[in-house]
């Protein structure tokens, strides 16, 4: 019998997480409460599965989004998550028919993007996702980094760091977070619920473990970021403490909020070393440090997929920081979004249009998610084959308009 692809209803939903958890190789077993969460937290219109006869062999979830574009501008996206193919069903092309239902709907609602954090590098590309940010995450060697361990906890440009509590973060986090997506593209919206796992409340997958919360607030007391992390308690066999701080969460929205944010966390006594979690690849953390070398890179990885579906929209978007204008040749196998069109980009806005003008650049949709959000290089793209260079230069013009001072960052998982 054939494997049919539909929406799932409120019976089967928890047959559908059961399948969720095993092709996250996580117990298949679905408590009531993780039931009740997530039913009450789904869309099951946007909520697929693959069923061969009774039984739900592949689960696929979609969910409203905004993205930070270059500018601080924004767009809707339709973000994918929790996309699973049971062992026994996979390479039978179930993933392929749930993504071209997802990505035809979410054309017709409307949507100017797809978005996605890819568990596997190789498998989303042939569906039109390029990675458009990346992150990085350090172990810094404190007693290596060259902190003098003689300064005080007080920040040295007149601000303050205050311990605070999970209800104060919900409070302020929100404004900061969007402060955040005003001067980074690739921030996806934190909505009340994510706010509330972050802190403790909800229904939690994993026991929860409080964190410590520092907030920091300039001289005039407005608040410029804050910092979760949490620690461990271990001591050597001399009975020296080697503890490590972890950090969960740091936003701030100035560069002395976050030079100060670090070199707190840098100084706590008896840690010996601190993760910073996932960063920005640009993050001043490492630079921060008397000796560099402290930070010791764990993690580089792509971070947020996107996927274009509305060119004229993407590109029309966001800020450029120079006058210019492109004509590019998108090849999309979907048939989404592909086509020929020119870009008339400057500081003061951008026009783009569909056009029947020679191409300067042609390459697939998915180099579009890529270079759309500043991250990526035409040139580079141009050199490993992915971009074709029509007209001499061209490349280099478009990086000129697209790449960005700061890389885009996403620090939310979804």
């Amino acid at each position: 019998m054939s494997v049919d692809v539909r929406a799932v209803t409120e019976p089967d939903f928890s047959d559908w997480l059961r399948a969720l958890q095993t092709g996250f190789l996580r117990p298949p077993h679905v408590p009531d409460g993780l039931l009740a969460d997530r039913l009450a937290n789904s869309d099951l219109t946007r909520t697929l599965a693959a069923y061969d006869r009774d039984r739900i062999v592949a689960t696929f979830r979609s969910f409203r989004q905004e993205v930070s574009t270059v500018g601080g501008g924004s767009l809707t996206a339709d973000a994918v998550t929790q996309v699973t193919v049971s062992p026994t069903h996979r390479r039978q092309g179930l993933l392929s028919r749930m993504m071209s239902a997802d990505l035809v709907a979410a054309k017709e609602r409307g949507d100017a993007i797809a978005t996605l954090i890819a568990a596997e590098y190789p498998i989303y590309g042939r569906y039109g996702f390029g990675p458009a940010s990346w992150a990085t995450e350090w172990s810094v060697d404190v007693s290596r980094a060259g902190l003098d361990p003689r300064r005080t906890g007080r920040p040295e440009d007149g601000g303050r760091i205050e311990l605070t509590d999970g209800d104060e973060i919900r409070k302020i986090g929100p404004a900061l977070h969007r402060r955040l997506a005003g001067v980074r593209a690739g921030v996806t919206d934190r909505t009340t619920r994510g706010w509330e796992l972050g802190t403790g409340l909800g229904y939690q997958l994993d026991p929860w473990k409080e964190p410590f919360y520092a907030v920091y607030r300039s001289a005039s007391g407005e608040v410029e970021g804050f910092v979760a992390y949490s620690a461990d308690d271990k001591w050597d066999d001399a009975k020296q403490p080697v503890n490590t701080a972890s950090v969960r969460d740091l936003i701030a929205v100035t560069p002395t909020a976050e030079r100060a944010l670090w070199r707190y966390v840098c100084s706590i006594d008896w840690v010996t070393t601190v993760r910073s979690g996932y960063r920005a690849p640009d993050d001043p953390l490492p630079l921060l440090l008397p000796d560099p070398r402290a930070a010791k890179t764990l993690t580089h990885v792509d971070m947020l997929w996107v996927r274009v579906l509305d060119v004229v929209r993407v590109l029309e978007s966001r800020t450029y920081p120079v006058e210019g204008s492109l004509v590019l040749d998108l090849r999309d196998a979907a048939g989404l979004a592909g086509g020929r069109y020119r870009l008339d980009a400057s500081p003061a806005g951008a026009a783009c249009a569909r056009t029947t003008e020679s191409a300067d650049l042609a390459f697939d949709i998915a180099e579009l998610g890529t270079l759309a959000f500043g991250d990526e290089s035409a040139v580079r793209l141009t050199r490993l084959g992915r971009v074709e260079e029509l007209t001499p230069g061209a490349s280099t013009r478009a990086d000129l308009l697209f790449r960005t001072p700061l890389r885009p960052f996403s620090p939310d998982i979804f």
